[in-house]
């Protein structure tokens, strides 16, 4: 049994080239072999969002409070809100992020894959494509 303490765990600003917008992200722990699992508190000020990504193996984000939406590629947005769960399938290219008046913490896992990789960034969502969710 390991106890990993708050205060060995530093929050950190989410990258630019990640993020459109404020973004925070507190570890909650790293792959440790055998085990690949990857989760983080993340937290989006009101309009900030990720990235249009993918994950190789899968993705499970927890909304924990504020409200804020997840788009799969060629689909409508979906709004989420405490105690949503989202599961995002492997390879399923998608974004995530706060409503625009809204602030947004969720708990994001995903597993790497056998490269050691959790996350495949693209291109950011634009100022349009978020508009046209709300």
């Amino acid at each position: 049994m390991k106890i990993l303490k708050n205060s060995e765990r530093a929050t950190g600003k989410g990258p630019a080239d990640w993020f459109t917008g404020g973004v925070w992200i507190e570890p909650v722990v790293s792959p440790e072999a055998p085990s690949r699992l990857q989760a983080a508190y993340v937290t989006f000020t009101p309009g900030a969002r990720t990235n249009w990504h993918t994950h190789p193996v899968s993705q499970i984000l927890n909304v924990v409070s504020g409200f804020g939406w997840v788009q799969l590629e060629g689909e409508p947005a979906k709004r989420i809100a405490p105690g949503d769960v989202v599961v995002i399938g492997p390879g399923e290219n998608h974004w995530h992020g706060a409503d625009a008046g809204r602030a947004l913490v969720h708990l994001a896992m995903q597993e790497q894959d056998e490269a050691g990789s959790v996350v495949s960034w693209g291109r950011p969502v634009s100022d349009e494509e978020y508009a046209a969710v709300r």
